[in-house]
């Protein structure tokens, strides 16, 4: 029979403590008491354990990583399924442990902890997709290893792996203003995540280095308070064009706008973000920047990892590019078309 090796996270379930308090007592490190120290390594020569010295654990160690994730993402939304499928895959890959909870939203607005947490089954923890500021609070204050997925926050501040928002929004509204839209409008709830708060800011920042002006029905809520999708409004005075913070977003407004007797792209134009299932679902097909979800993956599990070796290791806010892809729900307005044909004929 193998017999399995014994790992930080086994010897802190023992005594109650945290993975971080037995990393600086078998380290030698600060931050912690000499009584402490000294039942940490007492249990940990008792269980066997065996510390290489080095900065990481040895090579090859096996964890148990937990995939928190909330109710309101992994249940409507298609997109975080995917990269929750993605990260247990390419854990186990890696021969690392993933075990996954779905934090319910009573459990989020009580402040009831995650199971995994309370159990001490896991050493760290990604946190997939936003969460209250209460509950991340929470989580923090394990003191486990943590790593936010697809967003961060500027108050609860652990390391994060996010893609480019902002930068991706600004390369997208560009797309269409060097198509000739000067009305351009935005679809997304900017107090829901951080992600569609830096796809407005990128959409913002373009719009102004243009010299654009920005009316103010031209932000278009797609979801309410609790992250659920709701019924989107359209403008009074319609834009020539829709910057979306997502594909599934840029799906819903393109059926809203033909329901309501336009064309896309002939008439109003739109662009989604991800580069998900949504954009090649739409008629037309949605063009959108593409979010690199296996970057976004590796990236996370290998500073996870990292973390886990070194409870002190940090990397703030990693960005992970994307790419520009272009489909057939863009043309140049009416106006411009109609210029560009005037001065053909001269």
């Amino acid at each position: 029979m193998i017999r399995k090796s014994v790992t930080m996270g086994d010897i802190a379930r023992e005594l109650g403590v945290s993975t971080v308090s037995v990393s600086k007592a078998l380290t030698g490190k600060d931050g912690v008491s000499d009584v402490v120290r000294e039942m940490i390594v007492k249990k940990a020569e008792e269980m066997g354990y065996r510390y290489t010295g080095n900065k990481k654990e040895k090579a090859g160690a096996k964890h148990n990583i937990g995939i928190l994730v909330s109710e309101r993402f992994i249940t409507k939304d298609a997109y975080y399924s995917r990269l929750y499928e993605k990260t247990m895959m390419k854990l186990s890959e890696q021969k690392q442990m993933g075990m996954l909870e779905i934090i319910r939203r009573e459990s989020e607005k009580e402040l009831q902890p995650p199971a995994l947490l309370v159990s001490g089954q896991i050493e760290g923890a990604i946190v997939l997709g936003q969460m209250s500021k209460e509950y991340l609070q929470l989580l923090h204050d394990y003191e486990l290893p943590l790593l936010y997925m697809d967003f961060y926050d500027e108050d609860v501040i652990e390391d994060a792996v996010i893609s480019d928002s902002v930068y991706g929004s600004g390369i997208l509204t560009n797309y269409l203003i060097h198509k000739g839209h000067e009305k351009i409008a935005y679809v997304g709830s900017i107090g829901s995540t951080s992600s569609i708060m830096d796809r407005y800011i990128g959409y913002y920042r373009a719009m102004l280095k243009a010299g654009l002006t920005i009316d103010e029905g031209w932000r278009i809520e797609d979801r309410d308070s609790e992250g659920d999708k709701i019924e989107m409004t359209l403008p009074k005075d319609m834009p020539t064009a829709f910057v979306c913070n997502s594909d599934a977003s840029a799906f819903e407004i393109v059926k809203k706008l033909q329901k309501e007797g336009y064309r896309v792209p002939e008439d109003i134009s739109v662009v989604g973000f991800d580069n998900f299932i949504y954009s090649e679902m739409s008629t037309p097909k949605i063009t959108t920047y593409g979010v690199d979800t296996d970057a976004l993956v590796r990236s996370s599990i290998r500073i996870m990892l990292d973390k886990l070796a070194d409870p002190e290791y940090s990397v703030g806010r990693v960005i992970v590019g994307g790419t520009l892809v272009e489909r057939n729900s863009v043309m140049p307005p009416k106006g411009a078309q109609n210029k560009k044909t005037a001065g053909k004929k001269r």
